[in-house]
């Protein structure tokens, strides 16, 4: 009995030392205040006061809290991403999947009130500032689900369908189909978005589409950094990153950019950016609400305005040979009611061109 009686007080040494040195990790463990992995801000200590301790706020808050500030959280994420994958064979972590070396996020089902509610907003746009003379054309971006999902036996939409509705119900534009042009080598492996450098088809029948002629030849340029896209830091499995290139001109080269955000010139490519937690933010520096491009080259005086979002920002450089200016604005930052102050509307012609994930979740438009 006292030999089973010192076993159960070692172990309960043993165990109160790893409560103690867990205790004493989450104090004093370095605190990160920004996951460059999930590109989100992580949550903060909660303010402790009687109220809050009351009100329940502080333990909910603190929770959230130590989830975030644990020791060594990466790499546990990691841990719990291969066995959810490799040992119990989910299909998914949190919402992102693994097909064929691409990361991607399920999208499903088909959200038809997203689908009203985006053309009602664009409706909306053309009837308070556009007139006959103004040509509108709209286009949908197919996300990766439509090349990966069904294939790999993953929940999807029937991305037809999808593109048929758009087509039918937005009777106030002119419909360009771009989806026969795409696969999923057109799009990076760990991101979202597609790649500048396999896009010129698609650049070519918006052109096409909307009457406008692209005579520009590139020069492909590659970053020395490799890309590790938002989907890398969700699905939070080793994987290898992208290569990230980009395409310049003689027209692309003589543009010159202003953003009206924030009252600035901006380069058509960002170095800074590409420096950065987000090198897609490289093209055009990213999500802003309103950007011009001029092209001093053009020999007509043709001129666009793209609603879109940042799969825009990307192929707007591929198109600039063929206008003297684009303008960029993103509904998404930028109320619409706001635009009469930056915008002329006359003459120009109109490309709503969004991808399948923020029609189907419109609720991001202004």
């Amino acid at each position: 009995m006292l030999e089973i009686a010192e076993g159960a007080a070692a172990n309960l040494m043993v165990l109160s030392a790893v409560f103690a040195a867990g205790f004493l990790l989450c104090v004093f463990y370095p605190k990160e205040n920004y996951s460059d992995s999930e590109r989100r801000k992580l949550s903060a200590l909660p303010e402790l006061s009687a109220k809050t301790v009351w009100n329940g706020r502080f333990m909910s808050g603190f929770e959230t809290f130590a989830a975030d500030t644990f020791p060594f959280r990466e790499q546990l994420r990691t841990v719990k991403a291969l066995t959810a994958a490799e040992i119990f064979r989910r299909g998914d972590n949190n919402g992102i999947y693994v097909s064929e070396g691409f990361l991607s996020k399920l999208e499903y089902p088909m959200n038809a009130a997203s689908l009203d509610r985006a053309l009602s907003r664009f409706r909306y746009v053309c009837g308070k500032y556009l007139t006959e003379e103004n040509r509108v054309f709209l286009s949908v971006i197919p996300d990766k689900n439509c090349f990966l999902a069904k294939e790999s036996g993953r929940p999807s939409m029937d991305y037809q369908a999808f593109e048929d509705y758009v087509k039918r119900e937005a009777d106030f534009a002119e419909y360009i189909t771009i989806s026969d042009l795409l696969e999923k080598e057109d799009y990076y492996k760990t991101d979202t978005h597609w790649r500048q450098e396999r896009i010129e088809d698609v650049a070519k029948r918006l052109a096409e589409g909307m009457g406008a002629a692209l005579l520009e030849e590139y020069e492909v340029h590659t970053l020395d950094a490799d890309f590790y896209g938002v989907y890398y830091g969700q699905a939070a499995l080793p994987l290898l990153p992208d290569e990230m290139k980009y395409l310049t001109g003689e027209a692309i080269s003589a543009c010159k950019v202003y953003d009206w955000q924030n009252g600035r010139e901006i380069p058509v490519y960002s170095m800074e950016k590409a420096e950065g937690k987000d090198p897609y933010e490289m093209f055009l520096s990213g999500p802003l609400s309103l950007v011009t491009i001029e092209n001093p080259l053009a020999k007509e005086g043709k001129r666009l305005i793209i609603f879109r979002d940042s799969f825009g920002s990307a192929i707007a450089p591929l198109l600039v040979s063929g206008y003297s200016e684009i303008t960029l604005a993103d509904i998404r930052y930028m109320n619409p009611d706001n635009l009469e102050k930056f915008v002329d509307f006359e003459g120009c012609d109109v490309l709503f061109l969004y991808s399948t994930l923020v029609l189907n979740n419109s609720e991001t438009l202004k």
